[in-house]
């Protein structure tokens, strides 16, 4: 393939058993979530999961612009502080990998190798896209608007700058943000600093970090992370279905203590305090969590939905008996979604809500 130096280590083939070493080497570089984190209902910024597709980008805040252009009456070149004047909004965002779970899939796609851990909730401060697409003045006959990032590489063959969209329309939202901070805090770098989409409600790859450019198009964005990844696809030449919306979704913080090879969990006999968090896309609550003992299904108590598109805590006391069990939760949302028991399969392993399973011993 013209322009490809990497051609020939393109093809990767579904595999059974053991990460391979590029996978580890891209679980090295980036940051799961640990389970017993979910105690916090907002996410401390060192603990939060990152993903990054190349490499992070070093922005000088001085002299960073944000450009806006395309099917707008007034193009823009805006500084950060300008973006700091306009109106501001803090919105707690529960943000999940659309890759979470991939590592738990059978065959797998050699990729980053998510188990659970691929999630975190953070309280974003920015302002609304909507403020800084008034200013511009969209043109009649817009599409999409195309949202680009400092961060340049190869995926599967085709050099780009990441790159995603909305429709006008989910651009226009109130709570699409252009987030400068996070836990009250500057981005971190490896959070997309100076400046980052945030989309609640959607998986992580709409969020764009590092994010420079934005393009008004009257036609469907076909950048690759928009046109040819982040699709659902059962079979190769599948032309799949867009990934969007977060699905339902729940974990239990692991109980008791640890091995540290393993990481099998050790409690006390009598009675264990069972806690964890539960989520759903497009701001829809949880209505449901069931706590399972040795596949026996109990109701855990769920907290109400206090923040929209954030995550809900859950707790359940579970009388343990001495020996060996296996826990699991599932959680239903508010219009009737419920997690499965097992994945549902896609090339590339993306969107696995199926329901965690843990290994306890009880003495």
């Amino acid at each position: 393939m013209a322009g490809n130096p990497f051609f020939e280590r393109e093809a990767r083939p579904h595999v059974e058993g053991d990460f391979a070493r590029d996978e580890l080497a891209l679980a090295y570089r980036n940051s799961a979530l640990p389970l017993e984190a979910l105690a916090y209902d907002v996410t401390p910024l060192g603990l939060h999961y990152t993903l990054s597709h190349f490499d992070v980008p070093r922005l000088d805040e001085a002299s960073f612009r944000l450009a806006v252009g395309g099917r707008v009456a007034r193009p823009l070149a805006l500084a950060l502080d300008e973006l700091r004047g306009l109106p501001a909004r803090t919105v707690r965002v529960t943000m999940e990998c659309a890759g979470n779970g991939r590592g738990l899939m059978r065959p797998r796609y050699p990729s980053m190798p998510w188990l659970h851990e691929g999630v975190g909730t953070a309280e974003w401060t920015g302002t609304p896209l909507r403020h800084v697409l008034e200013r511009a003045g969209l043109a009649s006959g817009v599409a999409d608007v195309a949202f680009l990032g400092a961060d340049r590489g190869f995926d599967r063959g085709v050099e780009h700058d990441y790159g995603r969209s909305l429709a006008a329309a989910e651009a226009l939202g109130e709570d699409v943000l252009l987030a400068y901070a996070m836990n009250g805090a500057p981005l971190a770098p490896q959070h997309g600093f100076p400046l980052r989409l945030v989309v609640p409600g959607w998986f992580g790859m709409a969020s764009v970090k590092w994010l420079t450019r934005i393009e008004v198009l009257d036609r469907p964005f076909d950048g690759f992370q928009q046109a040819i990844g982040y699709h659902y696809r059962k079979h190769a030449g599948d032309p799949g279905v867009p990934i969007t919306h977060a699905k339902v979704k729940s974990l239990v913080a692991p109980p008791g203590i640890p091995d540290w090879y393993t990481r099998r969990r050790l409690v006390e006999r009598g009675t264990v305090r069972l806690h964890g968090r539960a989520w759903s896309g497009a701001g829809v609550a949880i209505a449901r969590v069931e706590v399972a003992i040795d596949g026996d299904w109990r109701e855990a108590a769920v907290d109400p939905q206090r923040d929209r598109f954030a995550w809900q805590a859950w707790r359940y006391d579970w009388d343990a008996a001495p020996g060996e069990h296996e826990l699991a939760c599932r959680a239903t949302d508010a219009q009737g979604a419920t997690q499965p028991l097992a994945p549902d399969w896609n090339t590339n392993g993306m969107g696995n809500n199926a329901v965690q399973r843990v290994q306890v011993t009880v003495r």
